[in-house]
């Protein structure tokens, strides 16, 4: 079966070589093709590798948060009197699949010359499994060594790195509740035996979070009943709705949040940074449009007599013009499914390219204490293969319409005079 003429000869020129009959150009028209079809390809796989990346990074970051933290929390800044009627309350709400009691504050961690700010947290050893995953995460000792009246804690993996501290040791932990003395206001300090090692592989967390039971917190802190609940819903996008509805069913004085909202700042950097690099690469793509028009430009000039011989036989102006939209469009469709096709090959197995380059320089792109994650994660969406894919053809095809436009513009009695 015949292939349409426009089609036939947009593609022969689009793969063209040189001959020897026919002058010296054809060959270096089939070389800046294929430049214009690597431009376009190289474009679109940076850009799918570079969103891929940013994707794996929010998604490993965020469940990496919501493995230590909440997906809602309930907090009294008194403290929640007569709380365990309120968490049957809050578990029977719809979408709610787990509730566990908890004491929150700062303080200040000192080992012999060592001294740290740390995030103070009580939990009940019995019922955190059921809003997080930190029982899982130690990696000495166990959650169930937190014993209420043993003033026993649990430090993250980097705490307990910088402050040289190990199971069995001692550490001294300064709240801001205050004694009175002779001497005026003192800091309130007690000295904890560490119980437990805790790796949630957050750098944040890990370098920050001091972990005891809620009665022993509470105590510090000279409360009687826990300052919160953390809960946990069926699906964490879900957790903002449940939130709302948490606060039209609880007593107005609650505070209730929910883990978008409490780290709102770092996900809104993470949606702009994705945003722009979407934008800056996207000019990528760009240019090597502008390459295309130049490449079909070139084609136009050098292919005249072709387009008089063409016109002369009967060719109309529409059939010039389809014919070098055919070569661009050609040109732009294979270079965007080259891209697609190297940006997935790249991002589907960034776990290995990334560590064997870092083997082969010996270079670290992600130190643990600079980032919250050391290794680079890909997470590849295809929404976004399909938005990259096709918006570097469509501007493929933006590119091919002036040089076509050109090409039907010439007039045989011109092109030929020379000839």
């Amino acid at each position: 079966m015949r292939l349409p003429l426009e089609l036939e000869i947009g593609l022969r020129y689009t793969r063209s070589k040189r001959r020897k009959t026919v002058g010296k150009r054809d060959g270096f028209l089939s070389f800046i093709s294929g430049i214009s079809t690597a431009g376009i390809a190289l474009g679109v796989a940076s850009l799918i590798v570079v969103l891929s990346v940013m994707n794996g990074f929010q998604k490993e970051v965020r469940d990496r948060m919501l493995s230590v933290l909440s997906h809602v929390e309930i907090v009294s800044p008194d403290g929640l009197s007569n709380w365990e009627p309120l968490a049957l309350k809050v578990a029977n709400q719809p979408h709610v699949i787990g509730v566990a009691p908890m004491v929150s504050s700062q303080g200040l961690l000192s080992r012999d010359s060592a001294m740290r700010g740390v995030s103070i947290r009580g939990v009940s050893p019995t019922e955190e499994g059921k809003v997080s995953d930190l029982p899982k995460q130690f990696v000495a000792g166990s959650i169930n060594d937190l014993q209420p009246g043993s003033f026993g804690v649990a430090l993250g993996a980097q705490l307990a790195n910088m402050m040289g501290a190990h199971v069995g040791d001692r550490v001294n932990l300064i709240v801001p509740e205050s004694d009175l003395t002779p001497a005026g206001a003192m800091p309130r300090m007690r000295t904890l035996q560490v119980v437990g090692v805790v790796d949630s592989g957050h750098y944040e967390f890990d370098s920050s979070l001091v972990i005891m039971h809620w009665k022993d917190a509470a105590a510090l802190l000279r409360l009687q009943d826990p300052s919160g609940l953390r809960v946990k819903v069926d699906n964490m996008q879900r957790a903002p709705e449940v939130a709302i509805e948490l606060s039209q069913a609880l007593p107005p004085q609650l505070w209730i949040t929910d883990w978008s909202r409490s780290n709102r700042n770092w996900f809104a950097a993470v949606q702009t940074e994705k945003k722009m690099m979407f934008i800056i690469l996207t000019l990528i793509i760009a240019v090597a449009a502008f390459n295309l028009v130049s490449t079909l430009v070139m084609t136009v000039n050098e292919k005249q007599a072709d387009i008089a011989i063409l016109r002369t036989m009967g060719a109309s102006p529409g059939l010039v013009q389809r014919i070098f939209l055919v070569q661009g469009l050609a040109i732009g469709l294979m270079g965007s499914l080259a891209g697609v096709g190297l940006g997935l090959l790249i991002a589907l197995n960034i776990d290995v390219i990334v560590p064997t380059i870092e083997a082969l320089f010996r270079v670290r792109f992600l130190p643990r204490d600079v980032y919250f994650i050391s290794e680079l994660p890909s997470d590849v969406h295809f929404s976004d293969v399909l938005t990259v894919g096709l918006m570097a053809f469509g501007l493929s095809v933006l590119a091919t319409i002036y040089p076509s436009r050109r090409a039907a513009q010439v007039q045989p009695a011109e092109a030929l005079r020379y000839e």
